[in-house]
């Protein structure tokens, strides 16, 4: 017996519509990618193959914003049953590939894996959009919530004045303000640990930052 996957579609104030990806963005996705990560290590780059094989592992929790026929937004997500006993891991073992061969067609947390936002629609609260259609996903599927691994990136910038353990200090303090993370802990997600070397980036200095979100959070 099959049931009919859960479905996402919201047309913002705007016109600007979140909904669930589908096979004809892919290769916007793609170019999206280049775009919204340019010092991100190419290998680390998803690519339009690997976004149509997410819409065959996991459709539901794969979501664009869309203006007209334009991706302008996106992010992917996969389930996992995480073990926060042991936390470290990096964004390559996680994306495995591109492939989302790590999703746990069980697994009792949505991770996210990426976000990114044009440039020249930023500054109009897009990203808690998507944040928000991940969360109503993740009710619908019972989860527990979201976890994500958030960019440090405003370390790269002073990164040989001081430690990157001394930054993700400061910035838990609330004595320092991070392009990505203080946004993301803003809309309530929580600090859990700090991940040296997860991804191959200068600007965040390769750190990442575990963050979650319960889902009893509103978004």
């Amino acid at each position: 017996m099959t049931t009919e996957k859960p479905a996402y579609y919201e047309v913002l104030p705007s016109g600007l519509v979140v909904q669930n990806t589908r096979t004809e963005h892919v290769n916007q996705l793609e170019e999206l990618q280049k775009i919204v990560f340019p010092t991100l290590s190419a290998n680390e780059h998803i690519r339009a193959v690997h976004y149509l094989r997410h819409l065959e592992v996991f459709p539901e929790g794969q979501f664009v914003i869309t203006d007209q026929d334009e991706v302008i937004g996106m992010t992917s997500t996969m389930r996992t049953d995480f073990d926060f006993a042991n936390y470290h891991h990096t964004f390559s073992e996680t994306i495995a590939g591109g492939w989302l061969s790590n999703h746990n067609p069980d697994g009792n947390w949505l991770y996210g894996l990426d976000m990114g936002i044009l440039p020249s629609y930023r500054g109009q609260g897009l990203a808690r959009n998507l944040y928000r259609a991940r969360h109503h996903m993740a009710r619908q599927l019972g989860l527990k919530g979201q976890l994500t691994v958030g960019m440090m990136s405003g370390y790269g910038a002073v990164s040989q004045q001081i430690s990157g353990e001394t930054y993700y200090q400061q910035l838990l303090e609330g004595k320092r303000k991070d392009p990505t993370l203080s946004k993301q802990m803003k809309i309530g997600f929580e600090p859990i640990a700090l991940m040296p070397e997860h991804v191959n980036d200068p600007v965040c200095g390769n750190y990442g930052v575990l963050i979650k979100l319960d889902i009893e959070k509103v978004v």
